[in-house]
C-alpha cells in the first residue's frame, strides 16, 4: 500500500482547487442518483488523476473499482469529497486524515442551516477537523470543480455538459443551484470558466480563503462572487487586497438590496446605515464591483481582465454631487438601440457626451461627417473603414473616459462586417471599449468574446458595467493608533448623554460645554439662554419623551423646565434611571448633521455623515465608510452629502468650516480603536457646524 507520506504534500490551495488524488465517500453505482455524478462527470470531462469511490456495499461503481473505506487505499488522497448522511461525518474525519487528505467537502446536510443543534454538531464537527489537520469545505456544499483537470467534485447538473469550455473565470458562490445557473448562462454565451467553489455553510473555509487560494491560480484572471452575505470580513479583505495587487479583479452580486429601503426610512445611523449599505461600502473600499444584474456578472468580465490595471490607476471622481461625471462617447448606426443605453447610463449618473468641435472638423478631413450631438449616429453609408477610423479616433481623445459602441441589425445579419471595425481598433489600453447588440446576435457576440472585447445582451447590463467599473474607488480604514479608553466611563451597556461627550471630549470632537446639575441643585454657571435635559443612560431619544427644553431664559423658567421634563419622564418612561439635569449653552450654526458610527455585525466599525434633523428623516442623504478614517477621506465624505454644498459656496450662502468638520469626522471615527471596549454604537446629532468650526450638541453611545 501507498502510504499517505510518500506523495508530496500538496499545498492548501492545490488540495482545494486542484486535487490529484481524490476519494468519493458515498459514492453510488445508480446514475440516477446525485452521488454517482461526480465519478461520471470526471471520467466525462478527462480528469487523470486518482480516483477512488467508496462504498461498503459495492465492489466496483460504474466500471471503477470500490472500495470499503478509506482505509487501506493504493495511494494517498488530497480531498475527500462526503455524500452520505450528516450524522455519519463526524466519525469518518479520522479516516480522511489517514487517508493523507488536507481537504473535506462535505456535501451532507443537517448541520448549521438546521437551527442550533444543527450548528452545534457543525461546529464540533469544524474543532474535531482542525484537531486532525483536516480543512473543511461546506457542509451543504455542492462541491467544486477545476475546468482545466476535469475535477469535478460536484453534484450540480450543470457538469452533465458534452464539453465543459476552459478559461480564465473562476467563481465562487454561497449559493450551491446559483453556481450552476450562472455557469450554464455563462457556457451559452461561450464564456470558460477555470474554477467554480460552492462553499456551503461556510463552517470552516470561507469565500475569502477561497478568494485568497485564487490569486495564485495561473488559470484565474477574473474572480466572480455570488453572496448571500459577508462571513469573516477581515479574510476576505485581506484576499480582495492580494487580488487587487496581482490585477485580478472581483466582481460581486450580492442579495440584500431591497433591505435598503426599509433602512433608510429610519433616522437612527444603525438602521440608517443598514447592513447592506455597509456591504456596498465594504466592497468599493477593497475594489470589488458590486453588479445589480445576473448577466453583469459574467458579461462584464472582458472589460474587467482588459482594464483592470487602468480601473485602480484612474483618479476617483472627486465631487459627484457638484457634477462631476464620467463622459461616455457614444457611436451607433441605432438611434433606438443607443437611445435605450443611453438613458440607463443617466439612472447611473453617466453622462453621453458630444464631441467638441475640433474633434468633428478632425473626423471632417478623413472623409466622415458627424454632428455634435450626444450620441454619434452614423448613417448606412458609412464604410467599415471610417468606422474604425472614428473608433481609433475616439479611443485617443481626451474629451471622452469610455467608448461605446452601439450595432444594430447588421450584429445580426452580418456578424463578420458589424463587428470587424470593433476588432480592428487600435486599443491604447487606457480607455475602455464596451458594446452593446442591439439584435439578439450570438454569433456576434461570441466574435467580440474572442476577442476580448466586452460586449452586452441588455441596455440594463451595459450601464450596470460601465457604472460599477466607473465607481469612485472607497479606502480600507485608515491606519491608527489605539484610543485609550477613559477611566471614568462605563465598559458597557449605555452611556448617558454627558458620559458621551466625556468620551466624544476625548477623541478630540468639540462638543459643547455644560453643566450635570441634581434635580434638586440648579446653580450653574452657564449663561440664558440655554438648553436643559435630562441625563439618564436609559433615555437614546430624550425629544420624543418631553426630556429636553431649548431657549430657556432664566432661573425661573429653568425650574419649572425641570419639573415638567421629570413629570414627562415619570410618564413615559417610569424605570429610566436619571442621573442629573444636563445645561448647554445655546449654539448657534449654519448647518446641523449627524455623525453615526456602528460596529456592523457583517463589516465590523463604519463611520457616517449624513443631514441631520428632520432632513434625516425626509431625504436620506449621507456618505458611510469602514471606520476608522483619515481626513482626507473624511473631506470626500462632506463633498458626499448634498446637503454640505449649503456650506460650499453654493449661491454664495456662508462658507462652513469643512476643514474643522473633517477632523471631527476622522477623531470620532477612531472609535474603531478603543482599547478593551467596544463600542457597538454611537450618534451625534445634531453635530451643529458653523463660519468658525464645529461643536457636538447632542450624542449617544453604547457599548458591547
Amino acid at each position: 500500500m501507498t502510504t499517505a507520506s510518500s506523495m508530496t504534500s500538496p499545498t492548501f490551495a492545490d488540495a482545494l482547487l486542484s486535487p490529484r488524488a481524490i476519494a468519493l465517500v458515498g459514492a453510488s453505482g445508480d446514475t440516477r442518483k446525485n452521488t454517482a455524478r461526480p465519478l461520471r462527470f470526471m471520467r466525462k470531462h478527462g480528469y487523470t488523476g486518482a480516483i477512488y469511490p467508496i462504498n461498503a456495499a459495492r465492489a466496483e461503481i460504474l466500471g471503477e473499482r470500490a472500495y470499503p473505506s478509506l482505509d487501506g487505499l493504493p495511494g494517498p488522497v488530497d480531498h475527500v469529497f462526503i455524500m452520505i448522511p450528516g450524522s455519519d461525518v463526524a466519525a469518518l474525519l479520522p479516516s480522511c486524515a489517514q487517508a493523507g487528505a488536507r481537504v473535506v467537502t462535505v456535501y451532507s446536510d443537517g448541520f448549521g442551516e438546521t437551527g442550533p443543534d444543527g450548528q452545534a454538531r457543525q461546529t464540533e464537527l469544524v474543532r474535531q477537523a482542525r484537531e486532525l489537520g483536516l480543512r473543511l469545505l461546506g457542509p451543504n456544499s455542492i462541491g467544486l470543480a477545476d475546468l482545466h483537470t476535469g475535477g469535478i467534485l460536484s453534484v450540480n447538473a450543470a457538469f452533465e455538459a458534452d464539453t465543459l469550455l476552459p478559461g480564465d473565470i473562476s467563481m465562487v458562490s454561497q449559493s450551491g443551484s446559483m453556481m450552476g445557473s450562472l455557469l450554464s448562462r455563462a457556457a451559452a454565451r461561450g464564456f470558460g470558466f477555470a474554477k467554480s467553489v460552492s462553499v456551503g455553510n461556510e463552517s470552516d473555509i470561507t469565500v475569502g480563503e477561497v478568494v485568497d487560494a485564487l490569486v495564485d491560480d495561473p488559470h484565474t484572471r477574473v474572480i466572480l462572487l455570488f453572496l448571500e452575505t459577508l462571513r469573516d470580513a477581515p479574510t476576505l479583505a485581506r484576499a480582495l487586497t492580494r487580488a487587487r495587487a496581482a490585477g485580478k479583479p472581483v466582481v460581486a452580486y450580492k442579495l440584500g438590496r431591497s433591505e435598503q429601503g426599509d433602512a433608510l426610512a429610519q433616522s437612527h445611523t444603525g438602521a440608517m446605515a443598514g447592513n447592506d449599505v455597509a456591504v456596498d461600502v465594504f466592497m468599493k473600499a477593497y475594489g470589488v464591483m458590486r453588479v445589480r444584474t445576473l448577466e453583469t456578472l459574467f458579461e462584464i468580465a472582458p472589460l474587467a481582465a482588459r482594464y483592470a490595471l487602468h480601473r485602480h490607476a484612474r483618479p476617483p471622481v472627486a465631487d459627484a454631487a457638484a457634477g462631476a461625471e464620467t463622459r461616455v462617447a457614444v457611436i451607433t448606426t441605432t438611434g433606438g438601440g443607443a437611445a435605450t443605453v443611453v438613458d440607463n447610463l443617466g439612472l447611473h449618473g453617466l453622462v453621453a457626451v458630444a464631441p467638441p468641435q475640433d474633434f468633428i472638423q478632425s473626423i471632417a478631413e478623413n472623409g466622415l461627417n458627424i454632428r455634435q450631438t450626444p450620441v454619434i449616429d452614423l448613417t448606412l453609408a458609412a464604410t467599415s473603414a471610417q468606422y474604425k477610423m472614428l473608433l481609433d479616433q475616439l479611443l485617443r481623445a481626451d474629451w471622452c473616459d469610455a467608448v461605446l459602441s452601439v450595432v444594430g441589425s447588421s450584429a445580426q445579419f452580418h456578424p463578420g462586417l458589424a463587428v470587424q471595425p470593433l476588432l480592428e481598433a487600435e486599443k491604447p489600453g487606457d480607455k475602455p471599449l464596451a458594446v452593446f447588440l442591439a439584435p439578439e446576435a450570438p454569433e456576434s457576440l461570441a466574435l467580440l468574446r474572442e476577442g476580448g472585447i466586452a460586449a452586452f445582451r441588455t441596455p440594463e447590463a451595459c450601464a450596470d458595467a460601465l457604472s460599477v467599473f466607473f465607481a469612485a474607488a472607497g479606502a480600507p480604514p485608515a491606519p491608527g493608533a489605539d484610543v485609550a479608553w477613559p477611566g471614568e466611563l462605563p465598559r458597557n451597556g449605555m452611556l448617558s448623554e454627558h458620559e458621551a461627550g466625556m468620551l466624544f471630549r476625548s477623541l478630540g470632537v468639540p462638543v459643547a460645554e455644560g453643566q450635570l446639575l441634581a434635580p434638586g441643585q440648579l446653580g450653574h454657571t452657564v449663561a440664558y439662554p440655554l438648553v436643559a435635559k435630562v441625563c439618564s443612560r436609559d433615555l437614546a431619544h430624550k425629544t420624543e419623551l418631553g426630556a429636553v427644553r431649548v431657549g430657556i431664559a432664566d432661573a425661573q423658567a429653568l425650574e419649572q423646565a425641570v419639573r415638567e421634563m421629570l413629570d414627562a419622564v415619570s410618564r413615559h418612561a417610569p424605570q429610566a434611571r436619571v442621573d442629573g439635569i444636563l445645561v448647554q449653552p445655546m449654539e448657534s450654526r449654519l448647518i446641523e448633521l449627524i455623525l453615526g458610527y456602528r460596529h456592523d455585525p457583517l463589516v465590523g466599525p463604519t463611520v457616517l455623515l449624513g443631514a441631520g434633523g428632520i432632513a434625516a428623516e425626509l431625504a436620506p442623504d449621507y456618505a458611510v465608510r469602514l471606520a476608522p478614517v483619515d481626513v482626507d477621506e473624511a473631506r470626500r465624505m462632506i463633498r458626499e452629502v448634498r446637503q454640505t454644498r449649503l456650506i460650499r459656496g453654493f449661491r454664495g450662502l456662508p462658507l462652513g468650516d469643512c476643514e474643522a468638520l473633517a477632523h471631527a469626522i476622522a477623531a470620532f471615527s477612531r472609535l474603531a480603536l478603543a482599547v478593551g471596549v467596544r463600542v457597538e454604537e454611537a450618534e451625534i446629532n445634531p453635530l451643529f457646524v458653523r463660519a468658525d468650526g464645529v461643536v457636538a450638541v447632542d450624542g449617544l453611545a453604547r457599548l458591547a
